[in-house]
């Protein structure tokens, strides 16, 4: 009988991967923990590896673009001043 596909959450995947990538259990233990399959445990610790620098790009970028806005936001706010 063939097995209904279950939909799991964000935080079900982040909570495996992470679990994974502590390395305090093997792959196979932590799928069987769960029940799922240990190559799925595999991908998600994977993608969690390769995407974890992203965090730190976007808050990077995100910085930059605040500070780029504050200082037109003052820009503007002096200019306003002048014609006033």
């Amino acid at each position: 009988m063939k097995r209904k596909r279950r939909h799991l959450t964000a935080e079900f995947k982040a909570r495996v991967a992470k679990e994974a990538l502590k390395e305090e259990k093997s792959i196979q233990e932590i799928a069987q923990e769960n029940d799922i399959a240990p190559t799925q445990v595999s991908a998600w610790k994977k993608e969690l590896e390769d995407r974890m620098s992203e965090l730190f790009e976007r808050k990077n970028a995100a910085d930059k673009q605040l500070r780029h806005h504050e200082k037109r936001s003052g820009q503007l706010e002096r200019k306003i001043g002048q014609l006033v």
